[in-house]
């Protein structure tokens, strides 16, 4: 049975949105797209390069999908380590306006997301991969079907776009399994889904 694991870029504010480039998604006006690209480096490549090592299947929301789609069947190189598995390995999009997928490998999920997702993982070798999507990961993350997630949080501040963790979203517990940080200052932090957080308390105790 493979794991559900995702990996995704977001600032120190939080927002995850438009990463890749200016016109990648801007929704809502947003004007700082292709924020990522000051902080790539060796450091980040060889970790997306090792990432991209253990995939069996891509999971991908509807608007990653279409980004994804328009650039990288373009990358014809099969050993190209991020686009030889994008391009050779199936992937899946939960969507109900997906008519006719151009990309090859691609399956459309049109019933229970559970439902799909559970058999997906159980009939996936490796690991079953989301990347960016952050509306499906939330999705997910609500269903309890993610087990690891990667967190690239890049030192840079924008005030303004769409967070990951934003208000509303379901309270959960991680476990820290491993991290780094770059020479240009990212942060790769691994976590698995630990359930529900735990609380407590830091009062004093009375006085006898």
């Amino acid at each position: 049975m493979g794991k559900l694991v995702s990996t995704i870029f977001v600032t120190l504010d939080g927002v995850y949105q438009a990463p890749g480039g200016p016109q990648e998604d801007t929704r809502d006006g947003f004007p700082h797209g292709g924020w990522v690209f000051p902080y790539a480096d060796e450091d980040f490549g060889r970790f997306i390069d090792d990432v991209f090592g253990r995939v069996g299947a891509f999971l991908l929301g509807r608007r990653t999908y279409d980004i994804f789609a328009s650039y990288w069947p373009k990358v014809t190189d099969p050993d190209d380590p991020v686009a030889g598995p994008l391009n050779r390995l199936p992937k899946y999009v939960p969507s109900s306006t997906l008519a006719e997928p151009g990309w090859s490998g691609t399956t459309v999920l049109r019933g229970d997301l559970a439902k799909e997702v559970t058999a997906l993982k159980e009939h996936t070798d490796g690991e079953v991969q989301t990347h960016g999507s952050g509306a499906l990961v939330q999705s997910l993350l609500d269903l309890g079907l993610v087990d690891t997630v990667h967190l690239l949080t890049f030192p840079v501040v924008l005030g303004t776009g769409r967070r990951f963790f934003a208000d509303g979203a379901a309270p959960a517990a991680f476990r820290h399994t491993g991290g780094r940080v770059t020479a240009r200052g990212v942060s790769i932090q691994s976590y698995d889904v630990a359930g529900r957080p735990e609380y407590g308390s830091f009062d004093l105790p009375e006085e006898a």
